[in-house]
């Protein structure tokens, strides 16, 4: 597929974008002060060197300088080290948590059968039985473990709570 030469071919765009480039730098575009070449770009002033702090180490380090310009580093300020004269008598402790309730005899039937049907469908040859007979009855102890689990769990309102109270906290 050949152009012929008064088509838009190669030639003819780039012209026109040589044409539309040089409008531009006429109107003062492109150029580094971003207006024409008639103004002379402002001398920026070079930033005033910082000293460190009195009794610092002479290096220009974070830590070293301050934070918004007062004598407590950064660390400090967000951190939250305590103020000057602060105890260390004032903080929070908190109460120690209560114990842990004693585990019943259906935790421990739980448990068994959890323990009982994961050795089964892991190693069944400890126990003696081969794996075709251990996979169903390992399975079984699971499931059982599981069902035992979801009973135990406390449906409704809480011993002692009027149900025509409304929604509770």
């Amino acid at each position: 597929m050949s152009r012929t030469p008064g088509s838009d071919g190669p030639e003819d765009v780039d012209a026109t974008f040589e044409e539309i480039v040089a409008d531009l730098r006429a109107q003062g575009f492109g150029e580094p002060n971003g207006r024409g070449a008639e103004r002379d770009p402002a001398p920026e002033p070079e930033p005033e060197p910082r000293e460190p702090p009195a009794g610092g180490t002479g290096t220009l380090d974070p830590v070293d300088t301050g934070w918004r310009g007062s004598d407590s580093s950064w660390e400090d300020t967000m951190l939250g080290s305590p103020p000057p004269g602060a105890d260390d008598d004032e903080h929070y402790v908190p109460p120690e948590p209560p114990p842990l309730p004693r585990p019943r005899k259906g935790a421990f039937v739980v448990l068994l059968f959890f323990v009982v049907g994961l050795l089964l469908l892991i190693a069944p040859r400890l126990i003696g039985l081969s794996t075709s007979v251990a996979t169903p009855l390992g399975l079984l102890a699971l499931a059982t473990g599981i069902a035992l689990l979801l009973l135990r769990v406390k449906q409704g309102p809480p011993d002692g709570a009027d149900p025509d109270n409304g929604a509770q906290v």
